[in-house]
């Protein structure tokens, strides 16, 4: 079996963003039923100089849409980091969502050596082909990114399991 670049790009990268979906929705219940305003956790992070979880959750979801555009030969619309609540950050993940299950196969697949060039901050740039670009620059960050989010409602008490950021089989 061969596997495709959108194969291996577009359902996991749901997958991810749907499972998180799951996680933020049980870290709004804890919230809920210990009687504490939700936003502590929205802007709770692992340590002081890394991104809250509101910011994880943004970046996660804009390394999916961006990588799969790329992927393509597009350029995701940018969605404004504005969220600042559950219901929001979980509105966000659906929208991306929504937005990868717009592609097609024929549309990433034969990408693989085509080159793409994305920003990494500070104005730099990496310029790599599609494959390397997705294996490791995309499913890495988004991989990052989602796990943080789980460990900083793991840390807060929230009750999360393997499963929980998996999903079921």
């Amino acid at each position: 079996m061969e596997l495709s670049t959108y194969t291996a790009s577009v359902p996991p990268l749901r997958r991810t963003l749907t499972n998180l979906i799951a996680v933020l929705g049980k870290g709004l219940v804890h919230a809920e039923t210990q009687g504490f305003d939700p936003a502590v956790l929205v802007t709770s992070r692992l340590y002081p100089d890394m991104f809250p979880l509101s910011r994880q959750v943004q970046i996660a979801s804009d390394l999916a849409r961006r990588g799969v555009a790329r992927l393509a030969g597009l350029e995701a619309p940018p969605l404004a980091d504005i969220e600042t609540s559950f219901p929001e950050l979980i509105d966000r993940l659906q929208r991306s969502i929504a937005y990868l299950d717009g592609f097609r196969a024929d549309q990433i697949d034969g990408s693989e050596d085509r080159e793409i060039t994305v920003p990494i901050g500070r104005g730099e740039t990496i310029t790599m082909a599609g494959w390397p670009f997705l294996s490791m620059f995309v499913l890495p960050n988004v991989y990052f990114h989602t796990t943080t989010a789980y460990a900083i409602l793991r840390h807060s008490g929230v009750v999360l399991g393997k499963r929980d950021f998996l999903g079921e089989p």
